[in-house]
């Protein structure tokens, strides 16, 4: 369904913290008209929906029997997605759905192919691989700026979740792997396309945790995770993640590409103004300007923005449900490798995104 006139109707289910960011991102786009949002508590939707005016749903349902909605953005818990974003595709919603797309592949792949058959866009963040020194970094790496790339390195000390977060048992259920894990796979695979097999280790480092409020708790799913991800052509990647060290407490942060000639520092995998550096072999690395000027941090909405201009103009939008299928295979086949001690190899593909305007 698509919505009319010259603006496209984007709604919004799951309203919980980073929904803010998306909903003022969508309000401020002139091509996107942000029609409403839902929740399970239809409380907290009131709230986002009373600071933008638009509607409050009382239900995903009604939700959908909105005939302007053209776009749904899923911005659920994690255990929701799956559920959230079949219904969407079967009522014949566009969805752009925040990571990851499923828990399991298998579901992600169902949702892929349901897309696929409906005709209709499935995209899934993280899409910070559209930030302007992301792109910068892409572009370098594809002009062989690093000679033959051999390694990379990919770090994600993600801290302790409760020490900021209200609710923080669901982040450790998930793990930090599935929760942001995703970030720096999902631009790995933006520059060397399919993952081909993963060898991991993980465990349990911190147990008992405490919440904001006093209460106790205790995690089992890994709080720490290694992996290394083999690519064609012999590339790998180590990719460390845990929810223990914090970010800014370690000089260990971002992703690093290592080749024969040279090496690309990406300070950042998350913000759109990251530094970005680059060293000959052996040389101390140099500054390098992104192509266009930065936006500061995340910029939420802006794979949603591409998604409806490909939807209108008709070309292939760029955070898609497929490669974010095959960051979900990467995921459980980690999981899979650090539980049975084993290599797991991977089957699925996806055609790597084309660059932004500016960045070919």
């Amino acid at each position: 369904m698509q919505s009319t006139g010259a603006t496209t109707g984007v709604a919004i289910v799951g309203c919980g913290n980073i929904a803010q960011r998306y909903a003022a991102d969508l309000a401020g786009y002139p091509e996107i008209e942000l029609r409403g949002v839902q929740d399970v508590d239809p409380a907290r939707a009131a709230i986002l929906a009373a600071a933008h005016g638009v509607r409050a749903y009382p239900s995903l349902d009604e939700l959908l029997a909105d005939p302007g909605v053209s776009i749904v953005v899923n911005l659920t818990a994690h255990h929701a997605h799956y559920e959230v974003i079949r219904r969407c595709l079967e009522a014949g919603r566009h969805v752009h759905s925040e990571k990851p797309l499923a828990l399991r592949y298998e579901e992600a792949a169902e949702l892929v192919e349901l897309a696929g058959r409906k005709g209709l866009r499935l995209g899934g963040a993280p899409a910070t691989f559209l930030g302007e020194a992301q792109q910068t970094a892409l572009k370098l790496l594809r002009e062989n700026a690093t000679g033959r790339l051999r390694l990379v390195y990919g770090e994600v000390n993600w801290g302790r979740i409760e020490t900021w977060h209200p609710d923080p048992v669901g982040f450790y259920e998930v793990g930090p792997l599935f929760d942001v894990g995703v970030y720096p796979l999902t631009i790995v695979t933006t520059a060397l396309g399919p993952a081909r097999r993963v060898t991991a280790f993980a465990s349990v480092v911190h147990p008992e945790r405490v919440r904001l409020d006093g209460r106790p708790f205790t995690i089992t799913t890994p709080d720490y995770v290694v992996a290394n991800v083999e690519f064609d052509g012999g590339v790998l990647l180590r990719l460390t993640c845990d929810f223990y060290v914090p970010g800014h407490g370690t000089r260990q942060h971002g992703l690093e590409f290592h080749g024969d000639t040279g090496s690309l520092l990406l300070r950042s995998w998350h913000d759109f103004d990251s530094a970005l550096e680059v060293a000959a072999f052996g040389e101390e690395p140099r500054p390098v300007e992104p192509l266009r000027p930065a936006y500061r941090g995340v910029e939420w909405g802006r794979a949603v923005r591409d998604l409806a201009a490909a939807v209108r103009e008709g070309r292939p939008h760029r955070a898609t449900g497929r490669q974010a299928a095959h960051v979900v295979e990467i995921l459980c086949a980690t999981r899979a490798s650090y539980e049975q001690g084993r290599p797991v190899e991977l089957t699925s593909v996806f055609e790597p995104p084309a660059p932004l305007d500016g960045y070919a």
